[in-house]
């Protein structure tokens, strides 16, 4: 396991880890369900580090859907080459990797028993992943793709305009331009990537065209939300596609006075789940393990995180039910669980009231 990011130990266990991947046969590339930046843009790159040094391709494997229009953007205009899941015949391949992603953490549709082999994460490490033949896990850093960005630098890899673009993108979206959980690596990387990028494409990317249900959800949410003190809690019911909620959750954090949001929606008989914090006392992985307990799986670390609970009928009575377990649990655990809730609509007339 790699925990120093000196570039001569990066140089020692990709030798190993290519020397051993060159003695097999075909590789698959795992990445979590609803694929996101991140996990698009490792994958990418591991993809051309097998391609490059090993002289053999990869097949980049995800389950869920790619709903949010950055993200289709991204995976179209830089022409990532992915294969659903469910058409995988994983006794063909001879080398599984993960990225972004651990065993058994619930978020990725690996079957349960099959061995990992190549095991590269920014998340806390599971007790699952132990076994993994080659496992780098660094939860200090703020994205899974600035790790495998290190692996081409210390290969001497040539790194194409859409891959640095890719690279770059996933920096930029999971860290929020540096601003939320990135360290020196990070930073590095994004600064050193820029100039690489393709401008053109890295526009089309973050100015997508949005479906009309995107403008309806954010309607929903702003009539459901709720705040109490400065917690935010949001259930936007049934949503097109999972990644809106983390979405959501992204921009209710910037609502003045607010420090913990609570996003929510309904998807598959799923409950999505995704928490945002700013506040440095509170640790988003924990908090959100603490409130599914019992009910769902959830993972995440300093200031983000995301969970869900299963087998949720669709209806208002099971759905206010799970909002109200969780918003309980919630605020206990942030020790106000007294604290009166606040809808947003009476907020705004209220302010607008005195103005």
């Amino acid at each position: 396991m790699i925990r120093d990011s000196a570039v001569c130990d990066i140089r020692k266990f990709t030798d190993e880890m290519l020397t051993w991947v060159r003695g097999r046969g075909k590789i698959l590339i795992v990445v979590h369900d609803n694929p996101d930046p991140d996990c698009l843009a490792s994958a990418m790159a591991l993809r051309h580090l097998f391609v490059m040094r090993v002289n053999r391709g990869a097949t980049i494997a995800f389950s869920g859907m790619i709903g949010r229009s950055e993200n289709l953007a991204m995976a179209k205009e830089l022409e990532i080459p992915l294969t659903p899941m469910g058409i995988i015949d994983l006794k063909e391949f001879q080398v599984i990797c993960m990225l972004d992603t651990q065993p058994g953490t619930g978020n990725n549709s690996l079957p349960p028993g099959v061995k990992v082999d190549i095991l590269i994460d920014h998340h806390p490490v599971r007790e699952a992943s132990v076994g993994c033949r080659w496992m780098d896990i660094r939860d200090d850093y703020g994205v899974t793709a600035t790790i495998v960005y290190e692996y081409l630098l210390a290969q001497d890899v040539t790194i194409s305009t859409k891959l640095a673009t890719a690279l770059f993108y996933a920096i930029k979206s999971e860290t929020q331009d540096l601003g939320r959980e990135a360290n020196r690596p990070d930073r590095d990387a994004y600064v050193k990537l820029f100039p690489l990028t393709n401008k053109k494409l890295l526009y089309e990317i973050t100015h997508p065209k949005l479906p009309v249900e995107y403008f309806l959800t954010m309607d929903r949410a702003l009539e459901q939300t709720r705040v109490y003190g400065p917690v935010l809690v949001t259930n936007l019911a049934k949503v097109s596609f999972p990644e809106i909620v983390a979405e959501m959750a992204d921009f209710f954090l910037r609502l003045e006075g607010v420090e913990v949001v609570l996003a929510m929606g309904h998807y598959n008989r799923e409950m999505i789940l995704s928490i945002r914090t700013i506040r440095q006392d509170v640790n988003a992985g924990s908090l959100i393990r603490r409130i599914v307990e019992g009910r769902g799986l959830a993972g995440g670390h300093g200031m983000m995180a995301g969970g869900k609970i299963d087998d949720v009928d669709y209806s208002p009575e099971a759905i206010l039910g799970v909002q109200e377990f969780l918003t309980d649990r919630l605020l206990s655990e942030l020790r106000m669980p007294d604290m009166e809730a606040k809808k947003l609509p009476e907020m705004i007339v209220a302010n607008h009231a005195f103005s």
